[in-house]
Order: structure tokens, then C-alpha cells, then sequence
């Protein structure tokens, strides 16, 4: 019984690769969409592409082709071709922007970009482009049904650039360009005011100004001193419950204590 059921699947699936493969070369364009159709709504999105591709420029300008276009786009997305997706998606809603799929077709354009998005520490013009692209569909459908996931995404895509800008100052304090590590996390500061990482930010730019302040030659030490230790109260006030906290008043402590030596020679 089950040698039985095994050979009949086996001839069900042999019969409807061989169905797409004459489908495929056949130079009929109708049979091509009716099979591409029915292959999408099967999720079998590789060979719905396949004849999709072959028919796009064919059914241009025809009542199909809005139904033909979004799918094409639809089985680029879901087989992982985010550009391409994308830019199928973007060239949908220029076409059809009354289409009752165009609002989806503009998120997933958008999201296409965000699946783009590469690792924090690589270039990120993929990232601010996805950022753009998802504020420019929130603007187009403020009410949309996929607003909330385009929110997160963007939350997402934000700490992207925002690890990517704080690293980028962490290393210049752990390879001791103390000064360019401040400057760092003076403009992640200004550019990132409500940052994830802020509690952390503020906590370097001390620990910078205060080994800058420390090695520091005489006569520029006690102003360095001073800045340092105006950074310690930057962060003992926004953060007083922070773990940074302990090791911090440390620090304060013996940078009052170098400061106290310039009050006294004066």
C-alpha cells in the first residue's frame, strides 16, 4: 500500500515538472500566466518566477499585467532577491498607485531595503536608504496595517547607526586618542539624543577626559582636569544609579585630588 501511494506521488510530481518544463518552452503566453497563477498560489515561488519573467514584458499594458507585475516582485522578495524586489515593488506603485496592493507593495519595497541592511560595523548606506524608504511609506500611509512593524524596523535600522557611530568612539579611547574618542561622543550625543546606548556614551566620554586629563603635560592638565571632571557630573547627575557609577567616583576622586594640587600652588 505505501510501495503503492510512494509511486504515485512520485508520477504526480514527475507529471508536473514535465507540465512547467513544456509550459516553460512553449511560446504560449496564456498558459504561461494560468501556470505561473496557479504555481504562486502554491507558494512555489523559483518556477513562478520563471514564467513570470518570460511574460512581463509580454502582458505590458494589459489588464494582467498589474496582477503579473506584483507577483513577479512578490517571488523576487520571497526567494531572497531584496534589490530586485525592491526596485519590482518601487516601479508597481509608480504603475499602479490606486492598485489595492500598492500599499503593500510600498512596504515591501521598503522592507527590501531593510533586509539589505548589512552588519552595523560595514558602510551603511543601505541602512539610511531603508530608513528613508520606510518614512517615506509611513508618510504616504499613516494608518497602514503594517505600521507598527515599519516602526520596529526602523527602531532596528536607528541602532544600526547609532552602534555603528558609538564604536567608532569606543575605539579611538581603547587605542588612547583620547581627544578624538570626546569629540566622538560629543557628536554621538548631539546626534543620537534619546540613544539606546546613551548611559554607556556619556561613561566613555568621561573615562576619555579623564585619561586625557591625567597624562596631560602641566600646563594643560589642570584645564583638562576641570573638563573631566565637569564630564563626572555630567554623568552622576542623567545617571546616578548607573553601574558605571562606582568606578567613575573613583576616577573623580583622584582627578580632584590633581586638581587640588594646582589650587594649592596658586
Amino acid at each position: 500500500m505505501k510501495r503503492g501511494l510512494y509511486i504515485l506521488l512520485i508520477s504526480i510530481l514527475f507529471i508536473s515538472c514535465s507540465d512547467f518544463q513544456k509550459t516553460l518552452k512553449s511560446e504560449d503566453t496564456a498558459a504561461k500566466f494560468e501556470l505561473a497563477t496557479e504555481l504562486y498560489d502554491a507558494e512555489k515561488w523559483n518556477k513562478s518566477y520563471r514564467l513570470l519573467d518570460q511574460i512581463l514584458q509580454q502582458y505590458r499594458g494589459k489588464p494582467q499585467a498589474e496582477k503579473i507585475t506584483f507577483m513577479h516582485a512578490m517571488c523576487s522578495y520571497q526567494l531572497g532577491t531584496y534589490y530586485e524586489a525592491s526596485f519590482h515593488f518601487d516601479k508597481f506603485t509608480d504603475i499602479y498607485p490606486k492598485s489595492e496592493k500598492a500599499e503593500q507593495a510600498a512596504f515591501l519595497a521598503a522592507k527590501g531595503y531593510y533586509h539589505n541592511s548589512p552588519a552595523y560595523s560595514k558602510e551603511q548606506k543601505e541602512t539610511i536608504e531603508a530608513i528613508e524608504k520606510f518614512q517615506i511609506f509611513v508618510n504616504e500611509y499613516p494608518n497602514s496595517q503594517y505600521l507598527a512593524e515599519a516602526n520596529e524596523l526602523v527602531k532596528e535600522l536607528d541602532f544600526k547607526l547609532e552602534k555603528k557611530a558609538f564604536e567608532i568612539a569606543k575605539q579611538y579611547n581603547l587605542i588612547r586618542e583620547y581627544r578624538a574618542s570626546i569629540k566622538s561622543f560629543n557628536n554621538f550625543l548631539l546626534e543620537f539624543p534619546g540613544a539606546t546606548l546613551k548611559t554607556d556614551a556619556i561613561y566613555y566620554r568621561f573615562d576619555s577626559a579623564y585619561n586625557l586629563a591625567v597624562l596631560s603635560i602641566d600646563y594643560l592638565k589642570e584645564k583638562r582636569l576641570k573638563d573631566a571632571i565637569g564630564y563626572y557630573k555630567v554623568l552622576q547627575k542623567a545617571y546616578p544609579e548607573s553601574e558605571y557609577m562606582e568606578a567613575a567616583t573613583v576616577m573623580n576622586e583622584e582627578l580632584q585630588e590633581q586638581l587640588n594640587t594646582f589650587t594649592t600652588k596658586s
